[in-house]
């Protein structure tokens, strides 16, 4: 009988890793040369969790600095507020929603405190006719600070203005003692 030739039980992916060529009888796809990329998303993970916290408390504090200002503004403005006669420079109107109305009105006026001329915007939202003169009232310690009396009667000091800052405050010393737990945790492990 004839020569048979050996039979290769191989599949041919495994044939040819022999010569350096996959099933189609193309070399195989080698990796890149360089530096490698490895993440380590338990650490990336914890410099998110802290990133989150400091903008939670940042803008916590940033809500609390403004809640006491404008309580101080308030009292300020009672207790130490000193008229002025303002007169109206301009008066622009805020477009609202649709644009086929105005929403309010942005005023702005002139006065003189101390020998010191100010322009100042006008608290309300009514339609001032330019030239007119309005009573304004300001702070004497702090004379850009400008009102009108009947914003100050109607405007209180509130302890509500510090009720989202400290929830936010709270909710970061919560997240920080979390993170902090999750550390040791990871660190006795």
């Amino acid at each position: 009988m004839g020569h048979m030739a050996p039979t290769d039980d191989r599949t041919p992916h495994e044939a040819g890793q022999d010569k350096g060529t996959d099933a189609g009888g193309e070399p195989p796809v080698a990796a890149l040369r360089g530096a490698g990329v490895e993440v380590d998303t338990a650490r990336a993970g914890r410099v998110a969790g802290w990133v989150a916290v400091a903008v939670v408390v940042a803008v916590g504090l940033v809500l609390l600095v403004a809640g006491f200002r404008k309580n101080a503004q308030i009292e300020d403005l009672r207790a130490h507020g000193v008229p002025v006669q303002v007169t109206v420079t301009r008066c622009l109107a805020l477009i609202g929603g649709t644009g086929q109305s105005p929403a309010g009105y942005e005023c702005t006026g002139t006065y003189v405190y101390g020998g010191v001329h100010f322009t100042e915007g006008l608290p309300g939202n009514g339609n001032l006719p330019v030239g007119s003169s309005v009573t304004g009232l300001v702070s004497s310690g702090d004379p850009a600070l400008l009102s009108t009396p009947s914003t100050v009667g109607s405007e209180h000091t509130s302890l509500t203005v510090y009720v989202v800052p400290s929830l936010l405050l709270l909710a970061g010393a919560g997240g920080a003692a979390w993170l902090v737990v999750l550390q040791r945790r990871r660190r006795s492990a």
